[in-house]
C-alpha cells in the first residue's frame, strides 16, 4: 500500500488533498464495472487505509468501499476502534457505513456528494456518532459527475 503524507502542501486543502486519494480509487471501482467509490482513512497526516467498492467481485452486498477501509485501518492500527482517524469518502456513507462509523468512532467523516436517496441522513442522521465531525461537499462537483456517468453508461 501506498501510504502519503499532506505535510508540506499547500496548493489544496488538506481534505481536497485526501478526497482526491478516495476519487482515485473510486476511479479504479468505476473501471471494473462497481458503483465508483472510493475511500480512504488518514491518521496523523498520512493515509493508512483504503478501500474502494468491491460488491460485484465478492459478491458482498457489505463490501462497500468504507467497509473496506475500515476493516484495513483496524488492521494497520491493531484494534477495533479508529479515534484520531478521519474517513474520506467520494459519496455520504449508506446507513450501514454510517453504522459502522458509529462502531469504530471515527473522528471525522469527511464525503463529497450527498447521496439524497440512501445516504445515511436521509434516513436519519442521528446514526453518526454524536461526537464525529462531519463535513460534505469536498470536491463534490467531481465526485457526483463519476457516480452519474457510472448510471447513465448502465442505462444505455
Amino acid at each position: 500500500m501506498k501510504y502519503f503524507s499532506a505535510e508540506g502542501d499547500t496548493s489544496e486543502s488538506v481534505d481536497e488533498l485526501f478526497m482526491r486519494e478516495a476519487l482515485r480509487l473510486a476511479k479504479i471501482a468505476y473501471e471494473a464495472d462497481e458503483i465508483p467509490i472510493g475511500a480512504v482513512i488518514v491518521a496523523n497526516g498520512q493515509v493508512i487505509a483504503k478501500g474502494y467498492n468491491l460488491t460485484e467481485r465478492l459478491h458482498d452486498v457489505t463490501a462497500h468501499a468504507e467497509m473496506q477501509a475500515f476493516t484495513a485501518a483496524a488492521n494497520h492500527l491493531g484494534g477495533k476502534y479508529l479515534k484520531g482517524c478521519t474517513l474520506y469518502v467520494t459519496i455520504e456513507p449508506c446507513v450501514m457505513c454510517a453504522g459502522a462509523a458509529y462502531w469504530v468512532q471515527v473522528d471525522r467523516i469527511v464525503y463529497g456528494a450527498k447521496d439524497d436517496k440512501r445516504g445515511y441522513s436521509a434516513f436519519h442522521d442521528r446514526i453518526i456518532h454524536p461526537k464525529t465531525e462531519i463535513k460534505g461537499g469536498v470536491l463534490e462537483t467531481d465526485c457526483s459527475d463519476l457516480i452519474q456517468s457510472f448510471f447513465r453508461n448502465k442505462r444505455n
